[in-house]
Parts: C-alpha cells; structure tokens; sequence
C-alpha cells in the first residue's frame, strides 16, 4: 500500500518539503536583510497562520470542483512562478537598501506559498483518508509525516550550501526546482478518478438537515474541540520553529548557514522516530505518542529559554551547543508526533463527507498557526526571544495534560490494548 502510494503522494511530498524548508529558515534572515525590523521578521509567519485558518475550507471547495489532481498541478504551477519572480526581484535588492517594492514582493510571495500550501495539504490528507484501511491509517499517515522531516534534513542542508555559495535567494531557485518536480509528479501519478463531488454535496446541501444529522454533526465538532485544544500548542511550536531559532541565533551571533546546520541536524533526529511513531500508534492508540510528543517538546522549548538567555555573550561553540541541542530535544517530540494532527484529523472526521469535515478540523489547527507568530511578535516587543521560546514550552505541557485526558475517549483504542469505556472511533 505505501510504494502504490509513493509516487503520486509521498514522493511529491518529499520533494515539496526539501524546497520548503530550504526556503523557511532563510526567510526571516533575508526579511531582516531587506530592512524589516526584528518584530516584522517575526510576524512575517502570520501569513501562513491566516492561510492555515480562512484557506481550508475554500481549498475543500475548490478540490471538491476541479478535482484533487487539478487542484495541486494548478497550485504547483502557481508556486514555481512566485518563487521565480521573487529571486528575479529580491537578488537585486540585496546589494543595496531593500525598498517598499521588495518588502511587498517578500510578502506576496508568502501569501501565494501559504495559500497553494492548504491546497497540497488538504488534497493529500483526504486522499489518503481515503485510500489508507483503518488498520494502518496511523503508519501510512506517519509516513506522509516523514516525507516532511525527510525534506526538512535534505533542505536545509540544501539552503546551508546555497547560502555558502553566497547566495541568499538563490534558495527561491532551490524551491521551484523542486516544486516543478513535485507538481509534475502528481500530474502524472494521482488518479484521475479523485473529483467532481460537488455538483452532488451542492445538490445535498439544498435538502433540509435532519436531527440525526445537526446531532452527529454537533458531536462531531465537539470531539473535534476537545482534541484541539491539546495538540494545537503543537502546531503552536511547530509554526514558531522556523522563527525562534533563526533570530535567536542571530541574537547569539551564529549566521545563516550555522543556522541551516541546525535545522538539518535536528530534523535528522526526527526521522529516526518516524516508522516508530506510526507502529506505536496504531498498536497502542493515539495517546502513546501525542502526550510524549507535546511534553518532549514543551521541556525542549523551556531548556531553549534557559539555555540562550545564559550563552548570550559566550563564544561561538557556547552559542552554538545552547541552539542546538535544545533544538533537538523539541525534534525527538517532534519527530515522535510525525503525521499526529494529520491522523487525529481523520479520526475525528466521518467517513462521510470527510473532505468537508477535514477542512474543519484544519482550520482549527490554522487558529493555532495563526496565534503562534502573532504570539512571538508580541512578545519580543517587550522581552527577549527567550521569553517567547518559554511561553511555547509552557502552552505545549498543558496540551500534553488535555491530550492524556481526552484521547483515550476521542480516538480508537490501539490493538495492543482492549478498548476501555468511552473508546472507539470518531462518529
């Protein structure tokens, strides 16, 4: 089941994601270059938390009309343009004083990547919702969630080489490169077949609802609540990733490629735990592995504040250990929770109409990207980064608390235990 997905899901997910996470950590540092000052730098981000939280349920729409496959070789194609003019119009700015126009530009091209992003994101998760049987739902979803961290060790490894070639946004060249792969990956590869539901859910949307169906749909947004309030810190301190630790490593002296580094070694981390991840949760239920990933990553984010508030000053290799080995304590939970929202998502969905429930469900979890960003630029304008690396770590403890409560009730029991009172799968 997993190599007859390969080609037209995982792979093209791999070779979107090395693009992406080549261009992420650089996006900050090239803001500030372009004369952004360091709160602006910060909230650049937001525009992926607007797009996670208004773009789902007009991505569902839109692949619900044109088909899944139309839907991302549309996007993909939007995508390679964007990032084209941005090198075509950023590489100049650099020699001299970034202007208004370039800002803007910067800007643009984050709303289109953040935009086309939902469109991937989403057509991929019902996909696969789809084609996955229940029995291995978390391993197959876990694997999704490794394509990501794969491409998150090869990109920014990419971008640390591009960046010492002396080059800033020759990591745009980087992204549409592969972005152009991806997209004629999935042209070739995604069924056709995946389309063309909405003239039928427009023709069911003018039959009146039945109680049965306003209950069940009530449940189910319930359900979906409570499990977002818990793993919603982890989308929290996922967003703030890319930016906490590049400007707190510009803080502590550390440039671009160090920084690169960084996120390449911590993501390696989180591929060892990819396969585990998705074995542990379908025999073991859900639980095993999203209460450990929040608390990894809340003690990782603490251990951060307290580390780069004490090497501020210190030397090179002080900086660096205080960047990089709390970076890898947030990645070992990180990479423990590899396709976690994703898996709760299906989860919590129904089977029927499950594309229209899944862009729900990521709306939700777009409050959380949302609020991140927004979180950090607040923050640091009164504190330093550190304080914004704490109050993550903090959200992401009491998220590990409201997972272990509402879990084991919410998500069906793994097969390694019996199912206990209130266990079983989303209505």
């Amino acid at each position: 089941m997993i190599r007859a997905l390969a080609p037209s899901i995982y792979v093209p997910t791999l070779l979107q994601f090395i693009g992406q996470a080549a261009l992420m950590p650089v996006v900050t540092l090239l803001a500030l270059r372009l004369d952004f000052s360091e709160a602006q730098a910060a909230s650049l981000t937001v525009v992926f938390g607007l797009a996670a939280f208004l773009g789902p349920i007009p991505s569902g729409r839109l692949i619900g009309r044109v088909g899944a496959r139309t839907a991302l070789v549309a996007s993909g194609g939007l995508l390679v343009l964007a990032s084209l003019a941005a090198y075509l119009v950023l590489t100049p700015a650099l020699e001299g004083t970034g202007g208004i126009a370039h800002r803007a530009t910067l800007i643009g091209m984050l709303v289109v990547m953040a935009g086309c992003s939902q469109v991937w994101m989403l057509g991929r998760q019902s996909y696969l919702g789809t084609a996955l049987p229940a029995s291995m739902r978390a391993r197959g979803m876990t694997m999704f969630g490794g394509m990501i961290r794969v491409g998150q060790v090869i990109g920014p490894l990419g971008g640390a080489a591009v960046l010492a070639a002396g080059s800033m946004t020759g990591v745009f060249l980087l992204y549409a490169v592969m972005t152009l792969a991806a997209t004629v990956m999935v042209a070739v590869f995604l069924p056709a077949g995946e389309r063309r539901s909405a003239p039928v859910r427009r023709h069911r949307e003018h039959v009146p609802r039945s109680p049965t169906r306003i209950r069940l749909t009530r449940a189910v947004l319930t359900r979906m609540l409570l499990v977002c309030v818990g793993i919603a810190p982890v989308m929290m301190a996922r967003v703030n990733n890319p930016v906490i630790l590049p400007l707190l490593g510009e803080r502590l002296g550390l440039d671009a490629m160090w920084i690169s580094i960084v996120f390449g070694v911590s993501a390696v981390v989180e591929i060892l735990l990819v396969i585990p991840a998705g074995v542990l949760m379908d025999r073991f239920g859900r639980a095993a592995v999203a209460v450990p990933c929040a608390g990894l990553m809340g003690i990782g984010y603490l251990a951060l504040a307290v580390a780069g508030g004490a090497a501020v000053g210190g030397g090179h290799t002080t900086a660096l250990l205080a960047l990089l080995l709390p970076s890898m304590l947030i990645a070992l939970g990180n990479g423990l929770g590899s396709g976690i929202v994703m898996t709760l998502g299906i989860d919590v969905s129904p089977v029927h109409g499950r594309t229209r429930y899944l862009s729900w469900w990521n709306t939700m979890m777009g409050a959380g990207g949302l609020v991140a960003p927004l979180l950090v630029a607040g923050i640091v304008l009164v504190a330093p980064m550190t304080a914004a690396a704490a109050v993550t770590g903090a959200l992401c403890l009491g998220g590990a608390a409201q997972l272990a409560r509402v879990l084991p009730r919410a998500t069906p029991p793994g097969r390694g235990r019996a199912p206990g009172k209130g266990d079983g799968p989303a209505p």
